[in-house]
Order: structure tokens, then sequence, then C-alpha cells
């Protein structure tokens, strides 16, 4: 499956999640359900898994955790919060 497969089927699944629980719970209750609602459509899924990072040749075994990485190609981390402000909302200028 390429990843705009799985990406669909990621916003898919949370818009379901969302219809059906709303909002106000906390991320690690949305990522618990993601999983399941993911794995339960076929697609493999793990969470918090620790991502390596290199830097000026070191390696760092845990240079952060992903919340959700699904198929081994598309990564999630899940937000949740209270009130949407305008810097969560897309903005449609570009940097000068």
């Amino acid at each position: 499956m390429q990843e705009n497969a799985i990406a669909r089927e990621i916003v898919d699944a949370a818009f379901h999640i969302h219809t059906t629980l709303g909002p106000g719970l906390l991320e690690s209750v949305y990522e618990t359900i993601l999983d399941l609602e993911l794995s339960g459509r076929g697609l493999k899924t793990e969470r918090q898994k620790p991502i390596p990072l290199t830097y000026r040749n070191v390696t760092i075994d845990t240079g952060f955790r992903v919340d959700l990485l699904v198929e081994d190609k598309v990564i999630v981390e899940l937000k949740s919060v209270e009130l949407i402000l305008p810097v969560h909302k897309k903005s449609n200028s570009r940097p000068t």
C-alpha cells in the first residue's frame, strides 16, 4: 500500500473516531483507539516507536518517539487541544 492510500485510511479512521467520540479526550486515548481502528482495517501499526537520530556521527537510539508508525511508512503525531487557536490553523501565506 502506498503512502497516500495509507494516509486516506488514517484520515478516515480519525474522522470516524472523532464523530463517534467527539473532542475532549486525552491524546493517549485517541492514540489507543486509532491504533485499534487501523489494526482492525488490516494495517500494521506500532505505538510509541523510538526513532534513532544521528548527529555528528553520534547515534542517539531514541531521538524521538512517534505516536504511531503505520505500515512502516507514515508517521502519525496526535494532538488533542481544548480549544482551536489561530496558531493551529493552516496559513495560506508563504514566508518571504
